[in-house]
């Protein structure tokens, strides 16, 4: 990997998510959740899964299954969240744990998917258009357009990446990572061993996300310069073909890692990860790690020799 640590040869279907002083690791038919409580124990709470991709046939169509594995993410990460969340509370007057309510979260999910659709896709297309008559092409206009999507998430990632309350969520990350590398290499389990490998992952949701934005550019090229209601509408309308078309190259980057020239493609993606990720000590590796062996109690990721669904890491 560009940060010279190790990095398995193999893809295996584990993936996962930094929570709040925890990490979501998921498997076909499992996903568990550890976390550190502030009294320094782990806590982890597992579910069983029944991936939708599994449930027909339609769902596992080249396109169709990423924009269906991406909805299936959010909805495990943000349960995952809500859990690390509830268990940092302390106790309330009656000895009880307190506990963050459903319509909080359904809220805070909301203005998270409106934030991220007005930010990226919604202000680029916006400022680009003022600007349209002086562009005079379609190509100009999309090329433009494009840049200052990327410039927009390169910079918002830059931005929260300085935030001194993200940091500990980051080095979390980290640790999800070098689990996750550290059990597709087939090595021992335990944090002396996990901090070897890399905090950089080719499956990595940050990578996925700068392949949503590059993408942009090519599939709204089409398009044109229509009407300024034509151009907001296809923006938002098309994210989940955006959202498809980048799950298959992670897919296709995760199976092809050994690739030189792959690796080269995956390299921007890989870079943005050292502002996205955070070295851990070996206490949050061990938090990853737990949740890593509760879905391996459950499961045996990649015994089978393809497996339909790649899991975002």
């Amino acid at each position: 990997m560009p940060d010279g640590a190790l990095v398995a040869k193999r893809d295996a279907p584990v993936g996962g998510q930094a929570v709040l002083e925890g990490v979501m690791m998921r498997g076909i038919s499992v996903w568990a959740v550890a976390v550190r409580t502030p009294e320094g124990q782990i806590e982890i709470e597992s579910e069983p899964l029944v991936p939708w991709a599994q449930r027909h046939r339609i769902w596992r169509l080249p396109v169709i299954r990423g924009v269906v594995a991406l909805g299936e993410s959010m909805k495990i990460g943000f349960k995952a969240l809500a859990i690390s969340a509830n268990a940092q509370l302390d106790e309330d007057d009656e000895g009880e744990p307190e506990q963050i309510g459903g319509w909080v979260w359904g809220l805070t999910i909301a203005l998270s998917l409106a934030l991220s659709v007005g930010l990226f896709f919604v202000i680029p297309v916006g400022l680009t258009s003022l600007i349209k008559d002086q562009l005079g092409s379609a190509l100009l206009f999309w090329l433009v357009e494009g840049v200052l999507r990327t410039a927009i998430f390169i910079g918002y990632i830059v931005a929260i990446s300085r935030l001194p309350d993200l940091r500990r969520v980051f080095e979390y990350h980290g640790a999800e990572h070098k689990t996750i590398s550290c059990y597709e290499a087939e090595d021992e389990l335990i944090p002396s061993r996990a901090k070897l490998y890399s905090r950089l992952h080719p499956r990595c949701g940050t990578s996925f996300l700068l392949i949503v934005m590059v993408l942009a550019i090519f599939v709204f090229a089409p398009i044109g310069l229509p009407a300024w209601y034509w151009l907001l509408a296809s923006r938002i309308l098309g994210i989940p073909l955006i959202a498809g078309l980048s799950y298959e190259v992670i897919k296709w980057a995760g199976k092809n890692r050994r690739k030189r020239w792959v690796r080269a493609v995956m390299w921007p993606g890989l870079m943005l990860q050292n502002l996205t990720t955070r070295e851990p000590d070996e206490e949050q590796l061990a938090v990853a790690i737990a949740a890593l062996e509760r879905v391996l109690e459950e499961e045996t990721p990649g015994e089978s020799a393809e497996s339909p669904i790649e899991i975002v890491a």
